[in-house]
């Protein structure tokens, strides 16, 4: 019954947002960043909706640890569907998330995406993926945090993943700080019932923020493994609240 209730709120809601089509466009004319705002706000709507018609229960922990004045790189663990949306209901304004570049071909989903200044990685092509990374760092520099998954796929398995290193170029090049994201239960929302949608409790725990600019050449290389288990610490301490 949720996944029908989900999939007819996505279809009524993509009917009566076609104005914001209009809306969007002519912000992105007067100011990008407010169009970004715009988005962002309609998007973040839309999945607060979605979660209280799926039955999630959401913690939020760490809140003091959210940036608000400044750009971070928030790296989180990639468990399910739903991370996107527990992320986005509780980011900073001006958030871009990193998305696979098959996304990109998704109708609506996209064009949103897009107007957020959202990123599309294509993990087989080393000249665009050096380029997404580029354009990263120019949004970060410009005030926009991004999330983004350093494990580079969803982890159908127990733990975390091995990080991929070059996702923290993006907080070095851009001397942003790095906010570890620990994501607990969304896969239990959907992924381990595809294809039903279950009630469950998910608590998300925003981390002390790292300063790469603080960290000596060694710390800097070990980065992605520092996160990886500050996360996977987190990780177990809030799976014996669930």
């Amino acid at each position: 019954m949720r996944l029908f209730l989900v999939a007819l709120f996505l279809i009524l809601y993509s009917v009566f947002t076609i104005p914001m089509c209009l809306v969007e466009w002519a912000a992105g004319r007067i100011n990008p960043d407010k169009k970004a705002v715009i988005a962002q706000k309609c998007v973040v709507t839309a999945f607060k909706i979605i979660l209280f018609i799926s039955g999630v229960k959401l913690t939020v922990k760490g809140k003091e640890n959210i940036l608000h004045d400044r750009a971070a790189l928030y790296t989180y663990n990639h468990r399910g569907y739903f991370d996107i949306l527990v992320g986005y209901t509780t980011a900073p304004m001006r958030t871009a998330y990193v998305s696979k570049k098959e996304i990109e071909s998704v109708p609506m989903i996209s064009w949103w995406m897009k107007c957020m200044n959202c990123l599309f990685l294509d993990r087989k092509d080393i000249k665009q993926g050096m380029q997404t990374i580029t354009d990263g760092i120019e949004l970060l520099k410009k005030g926009t945090s991004i999330y983004i998954a350093p494990e580079g796929t969803r982890n159908k398995g127990e733990g975390v993943l091995k990080f991929h290193d070059a996702s923290f170029k993006l907080a070095d090049k851009s001397k942003s700080p790095v906010v570890p994201v620990a994501i607990n239960n969304t896969d239990e929302v959907f992924e381990k019932h595809l294809p039903w949608i279950h009630s469950q409790h998910v608590i998300i725990e925003y981390c002390t923020p790292i300063y790469m600019e603080n960290m000596d050449r060694k710390e800097k290389k070990q980065i992605g493994e520092i996160v990886r288990q500050i996360i996977s610490e987190k990780l177990e301490q809030n799976a014996q609240e669930i």
